[in-house]
């Protein structure tokens, strides 16, 4: 019987990087998958080839997570068709790096409303429909080494990492007696289309470890926090670096 075995699973940012690995194994586990991200077309391929793994249960949504009226809706449509929200994977995100002098108000705004308004939202509704289902639920928010050390020209990234990181302390003592367990996952330099190829040798070379991690590696951290392996967890964040953070 797998980790997720018949848990409904909600994941944003679910086709690519550590969304596109997680969700490959959270299906091999058994769960039930909505996935939501911009880009329809590649979100249906990738919803294809899962079927063609055999994962039946998979569902692609095309959604810009900074709309509360489309979180809604999915929300709604995932009730409707597997009958509960189980677990929510908060993992949709962007960056943008440059002197803060020259941000542009916009840019920021951009930054906070992706990596850590649509968190706060999707969370609330989340909690709104485990507390109707009155048996509990798991979600698992995507912060960022970053919300715990500061970067220069990454302010913007930073603050919203770092707010994502607090809003778990927060929501994970709040909901802690509801059986509603709230977590963020911490991940360091992680090979994925986010990071520029003349960037990688640079930032593998800052690493303890020497090299950039796996979104499979990722992906088994985003499992453990998903599923009853971290039970007696709740408001707490997971770092995986590669030892970044501990120099």
């Amino acid at each position: 019987m797998g980790k997720l075995e018949n848990k409904v699973v909600l994941i944003t940012g679910g086709i690519s990087g550590i969304g596109a690995a997680s969700a490959k194994l959270f299906a091999e586990e058994g769960a039930q998958l909505v996935l939501v991200d911009m880009n329809e077309e590649v979100g249906k391929k990738f919803e294809q080839s899962l079927k063609e793994m055999g994962h039946e249960e998979v569902v692609f949504v095309a959604a810009d997570v900074t709309d509360r009226e489309q979180a809604q809706e999915i929300f709604d449509h995932t009730v409707g068709k597997f009958g509960s929200v189980d677990v929510l994977f908060n993992n949709a995100g962007v960056g943008w790096t440059g002197p803060t002098h020259e941000y542009s108000y916009e840019d920021y705004r951009k930054v906070v409303e992706v990596d850590l308004d649509a968190v706060f939202s999707y969370s609330q509704f989340a909690i709104r429909q485990m507390l109707k289902q009155e048996k509990g639920g798991v979600i698992v928010n995507t912060a960022s080494m970053y919300g715990w050390v500061g970067a220069a020209q990454s302010a913007a990234y930073n603050a919203a990492k770092g707010g994502v990181i607090n809003l778990t302390r927060s929501l994970g003592v709040e909901y802690a007696q509801d059986n509603i367990r709230v977590n963020a996952l911490a991940p360091g330099y992680i090979d994925t289309p986010i990071i520029d190829d003349s960037l990688k040798e640079d930032l593998a070379a800052t690493t303890p470890m020497g090299r950039l991690g796996k979104s499979e590696e990722i992906a088994k951290a985003a499992l453990f926090l998903a599923s009853d392996d971290s039970s007696y967890m709740t408001g707490n964040s997971l770092i995986v670096d590669g030892g970044y953070t501990a120099q």
